[in-house]
């Protein structure tokens, strides 16, 4: 009887090694990525991209001799840029050559691809694996402050250069009437500031305004100030720690979010306090990470980055903060503008966008 029983249970349906081969290249693929993004960020601190930039086909003694670095690892590490196809290689003279665009992506720091300093928000995200473990499990936040020190610097100089790329030269521009205010003389808010780069940049731009900072963050306040210092805009680009639904002042023209709604946790809060504070004929740019409204409309290396992120970073501090309303780095233009419309807005439409981000304007 028992061997009866056992012959009708289903059997499983036999793997198909296609698809096994597939998902095996996918993960080689993915921890390849890995390995190779410890190289590149070793390349930017040692200074081995700028070392080579400009320079034509160099031995890898050369480059070791440029960069102030032992021979033995710099050959290593230039191999693992061929193999990855960051950097060429010429089997007849042995030589090694950063083109002018690996260059722009790789050496160029105020590029707007420059790209080895996200992987300073990777390292972070692997450094506080321990803390995200003890968050899935438990339901409780990770606050922004609590993450690895490497999480600020990389978020920072991610969003910097794209920020210097396109903020004044096509999404300002992109706003009804706000770059002729802007020239005129206004007072602007940029709330979740972090280092101020955006705050920064626009104080730049427009001397006849003024520009306040706000983050809740006190460790990236003091950056601010010092990157605003040295930029020469002190004066007009002032910064104080504060909650996005309590930071002082009214009559702003321009209320801006730059990739930061999405961590509160209560952004309709935010999106009211902002109502309250906005001159009349003012505007929002609610700057987010560029997302489909639908999941499976979401399928892209862009997107995998941005759930993979908001899983341990932005979700997480959302939650610290209470979790009223978690967004997520991928809540897509439709759920951003029922936010905006529950707090008394009736305009909201995409000013512009690119491969990383949404640019939403928000009127009264």
């Amino acid at each position: 009887m028992h061997n009866v029983q056992a012959a009708r249970e289903p059997q499983p349906a036999p793997l198909d090694p296609a698809k096994i081969d597939e998902c095996v290249t996918r993960a080689v693929i993915d921890l390849s990525a890995g390995y190779g993004g410890v190289m590149i960020s070793l390349g930017n601190r040692l200074g081995l991209y700028k070392a080579m930039a400009g320079a034509g086909p160099l031995s890898s003694r050369e480059i070791a001799r440029r960069a102030g670095c032992a021979e033995r690892y710099v050959r290593e590490w230039l191999n693992a840029q061929v193999a990855g196809g960051y950097v060429l290689f010429h089997a007849i003279s042995g030589t090694y050559e950063l083109t002018p665009e690996q260059a722009f992506v790789l050496a160029d720091e105020d590029s707007p691809a420059f790209i080895p300093n996200g992987w300073s928000t990777v390292a972070s995200m692997w450094s506080d694996e321990t803390k995200a473990v003890e968050a899935f499990r438990t339901g409780k936040g990770i606050a922004w402050g609590d993450h690895d020190g490497r999480l600020f610097c990389g978020v920072a100089a991610f969003y910097r250069n794209a920020y210097r790329g396109s903020l004044v030269q096509e999404w300002l521009p992109a706003l009804e009437g706000v770059v002729e205010k802007l020239k005129a003389g206004a007072v602007v808010a940029d709330i979740g500031c972090g280092h101020g780069h955006s705050t920064t940049l626009m104080a730049e731009s427009f001397p006849a305004s003024r520009f306040y900072g706000f983050d809740t963050h006190s460790g990236s306040i003091a950056e601010a100030e010092r990157i605003a210092a040295t930029a020469g805009v002190a004066e007009r680009a002032r910064f104080a720690t504060a909650r996005a639904d309590d930071y002082p002042g009214t009559g702003y023209a321009l209320i801006c979010f730059f990739d930061c709604l999405h961590d509160m946790g209560d952004p309709l809060s935010a999106a009211r306090h902002a109502a309250q504070a906005l001159a009349p004929d003012g505007t929002v740019m609610l700057v987010e990470p560029f997302a489909n409204d639908r999941v499976e409309d979401n399928i892209s290396p862009v997107a995998r980055l941005y759930y993979s992120a908001s899983t341990t970073i932005c979700c997480a501090h959302a939650i610290s903060e209470g979790g009223h309303l978690v967004l997520g780095a991928q809540a897509g233009e439709a759920r951003l503008a029922d936010v905006f419309r529950k707090a008394g807005f009736t305009r909201f439409r995409r000013a512009a966008e690119t491969p990383f981000n949404l640019v939403l304007e928000a009127r009264l």
